[in-house]
């Protein structure tokens, strides 16, 4: 009877062994790692520091990439009718939440999935491009940041002719394909409004892409353009270095929508600090990471416009720029 009693305490014990081991082992299992899809609209060379930006704001968030943290790049080239393939590769991968880059990706996002979590920075105007119902309840699966585009317009065209006063001719480069229709035909009534506003003639230059920027300048000097304003466009500011060079290059005053112009020897920017907003962009996939949904998170708008000046270009172009301008800038590079 001992023996029996025994066998069975250790066939028991064996019993219960079995069942523990893989509970266990579930246990022991390490957590799924996050896994974030990244659209850019430009080729890689031209989203390294936007890339920083975001890397940082996860970093500040204790994510690191290659340790909990995966992230999956996709670049259009400039090329917008690659977007929706780049996008299903994304959705093909399974991340689980798609960064935009700005309006044209974040449309490119949405047209190719309707449930996969998309948090797009810098759009121009998500509700009037239909990535959102409103700003306070977007209401669908896209959320993120924007940096009011057309609303600024005016107030940079005002800066430029208060730069320089005598000018007559302005030239506005534009990106047709820059955002939707709707916002492009605000950021062009902006612009016309506010130039004649200021008692200014607009010379409206399109360039589809980089490879249209020298016959542009061109135009600009062939017409007696005695400034240019550089409209929103996430293909224009992610080629500032080219566009920087061909101003200085026609000897032409330039207004840019960032500082990042600014810093490669443009003469001045107005404007939301961009590499901030792509910095809290990550906070928003911290928040859809952790189970929020992109519906009810609200789009984030900028509350702090930096004017910057550089007065080596002002220097280089015989401008002086006015003592009250040069105190209301929030920076001066000498």
């Amino acid at each position: 009877m001992a023996i029996d009693i025994g066998r069975r305490q250790f066939i028991s014990a064996l019993g219960g062994a079995t069942v523990a081991w893989p509970l266990a082992s579930r246990a022991q299992q390490p957590a799924k790692v996050p896994r974030i899809g990244i659209l850019f609209p430009g080729p890689s060379e031209r989203h390294t520091a936007s890339l920083d930006a975001f890397r940082q704001g996860l970093h500040d968030l204790g994510y690191t990439e290659g340790q909990n943290v995966t992230i999956e790049r996709r670049y259009g080239e400039w090329k917008l009718d690659r977007l929706p393939d780049l996008t299903a590769e994304l959705v093909r991968l399974e991340v689980d939440v798609i960064v935009a880059l700005s309006t044209p990706a974040a449309r490119a996002a949405k047209q190719a999935t309707s449930t996969s979590p998309i948090g797009a920075v810098a759009m121009a105007d998500p509700v009037g491009d239909d990535l959102v119902a409103s700003l306070a309840r977007p209401g669908g699966n896209v959320t993120g940041t924007t940096f009011l585009g057309p609303e600024l317009i005016a107030k940079r065209l005002g800066l430029l002719k208060e730069t320089v006063p005598r000018v007559s001719r302005v030239a506005a480069l534009w990106h047709p394909r820059a955002y939707g229709e709707h916002t492009m035909e605000g950021v062009l009534k902006e612009t016309e409004v506010a130039a004649r506003a200021l008692g200014v003639r607009l010379q409206l230059v399109q360039a589809l892409g980089p490879d249209d920027f020298d016959s542009a300048f061109s135009a600009m000097i062939e017409d007696r353009a005695g400034a240019v304003i550089v409209l929103p466009s996430p293909m224009l500011f992610g080629e500032y270095r080219r566009i920087v060079g061909l101003a200085a290059k026609s000897q032409l005053p330039a207004m840019y929508q960032a500082r990042e112009f600014v810093d490669a020897g443009g003469l001045m920017s107005y404007g939301a600090n961009l590499a901030d907003l792509f910095r809290r962009s990550a906070t928003y996939v911290d928040k859809i990471l952790k189970g929020a949904k992109p519906s009810d998170l609200p789009v984030e708008q900028p509350t702090k416009f930096d004017l910057v000046i550089n007065l080596k270009t002002a220097k280089a172009l015989g401008l002086e720029i006015p003592p009250m301008l040069l105190a209301r800038a929030g920076e001066v590079i000498e």
